[in-house]
């Protein structure tokens, strides 16, 4: 009913599976015991990701009646624990996009202004589970893919450790930039979902090295707070934000003014990224150019000229920049930044072109202060912070060493019960 009556105006969802929902329910109501700990929860797929018998679009026309015959690991590992696959949620075409939209879906309008932009690229299900369609949503982060829809949306999201959540048919099986996740309203969701995904595949070579490190943290925690890693570009508004947040913090942490060196950051992700986009739709630019969107075909020539030595360079960079994440952590137990760069824009504008009057270099560049965290794999918890009655949804991210989720849980709950950093629901206009 929800989504009948909100997905109208607010494009979360490109596929409803109504009647597939249903048949789930079915079963479950049937079971002599529950499935598994989603037992009956609503969820709501990302439409990058496989799901068995559901259109499966990648949000291009190129695949607008793509039915896979099988669901991709994390959709069957769900499925298994007892939860009902609701649909699929909306994305840019092949997640390459600020805002969420494609040419069959979109744009995913922003619940708390629909003039505003969701963010990109799990925008669909950001916008899905803060207006209550379903309180839990499947996500996928690149660059800070949900990172940024969370925290225009006001909802929580994990982005794990790499390989956390198998991924068995990543054609690059080391690659680890973009993961799996999810999007909840709260931290205790969000946990109960990794709970049932994760877990080690034997084609996934990330996945076998991941380990758990669930110390509880000793004392009051030492919190290294930074607004922009010494290199990201982040609008004054922010920062100001941030800033205020930061104060609240301060009355159950230790705040420690530390940032970890990112010399070269903004490169070496600009190299990496735009590599493996190269190599992995390079064949769809040379045979389908004119299906693509002018986003897509930037994302793919961005990576056409580079050569092995850039490459390897990137990886040199980004080596330094993942130990000097190391060494910042043996000082503090946490590192938290904003969310995202700005505050959400009008949904017709398709790009962030500068910051405070000042041009980026690239389209992407509005995402460094989350790709950041996506070169060194370093595992990332979004909260929404409080907000007054007119202020736009703010998120930060904290973050902390690989395999430390459930420490990061252990905090987050602590600062959703303490301070009141979580999703407060507004009403649509």
């Amino acid at each position: 009913m929800r989504i009948a009556d909100q997905d109208p105006q607010l494009a979360a969802f490109v596929t409803v599976d109504t009647e597939g929902a249903r048949d789930a329910a079915d079963v479950c109501d049937a079971a002599p015991a529950p499935i598994g700990p989603l037992h009956g929860v609503p969820v709501g797929i990302k439409d990058l990701t496989d799901t068995a018998g559901l259109t499966t679009t990648y949000g291009s026309v190129l695949f607008r009646n793509h039915v896979p015959a099988e669901d991709d690991l994390v959709v069957a590992r769900l499925r298994r624990a007892g939860a009902i696959i609701l649909g699929k949620t909306n994305t840019p075409e092949f997640g390459f996009g600020a805002v969420c939209t494609n040419r069959l879906c979109g744009p995913t309008r922003n619940p708390f202004d629909p003039a505003l932009t969701s963010g990109g690229s799990s925008g669909g299900s950001a916008v899905a589970v803060a207006a209550g369609m379903v309180p839990l949503a499947h996500g996928t982060d690149f660059g800070g893919s949900m990172r940024t829809p969370a925290g225009f949306c006001d909802v929580a999201s994990i982005r794990p450790t790499p390989g956390r959540i198998p991924s068995p048919r990543r054609p690059l099986g080391w690659d680890m930039l973009a993961t799996h996740g999810f999007l909840a309203r709260g931290v205790d969701d969000l946990a109960l979902a990794l709970s049932v995904c994760a877990g080690d595949d034997a084609k996934d070579p990330l996945s076998t090295g991941v380990c758990n490190d669930d110390r509880p943290l000793a004392g009051r925690p030492r919190i290294a707070v930074t607004p922009d890693f010494g290199v990201a570009p982040v609008s004054r508004d922010v920062r100001t934000r941030f800033a205020a947040a930061c104060d609240v913090l301060a009355g159950v942490a230790d705040l420690l003014p530390f940032s970890p060196d990112c010399s070269g950051a903004m490169e070496t992700f600009r190299t990496l990224r735009a590599a493996h986009i190269a190599n992995s739709y390079g064949e769809l630019l040379r045979t389908r150019r004119t299906e693509l969107t002018p986003t897509v075909i930037w994302n793919i020539e961005a990576g056409a000229e580079l050569s092995a030595e850039d490459y390897l360079n990137a990886e040199r960079r980004r080596t330094a920049i993942y130990r000097s994440f190391r060494a910042l952590f043996a000082r503090a137990d946490f590192l938290i930044a904003p969310a995202a760069s700005v505050f959400p824009w009008p949904k017709e504008i398709s790009d962030v072109t500068a910051i405070d009057g000042v041009a980026l270099e690239t389209p992407i560049d509005y995402l460094a202060v989350t790709f950041i965290v996506s070169l060194v794999g370093f595992p990332v918890l979004t909260l929404p912070v409080r907000r007054g009655e007119n202020e736009l949804p703010f998120g930060i991210q904290i973050i902390a060493p690989p395999g430390c989720e459930s420490r990061l849980f252990a905090f987050g709950r602590a600062i959703e019960n303490e301070l009141g950093f979580s999703h407060r629901r507004t009403k649509l206009p």
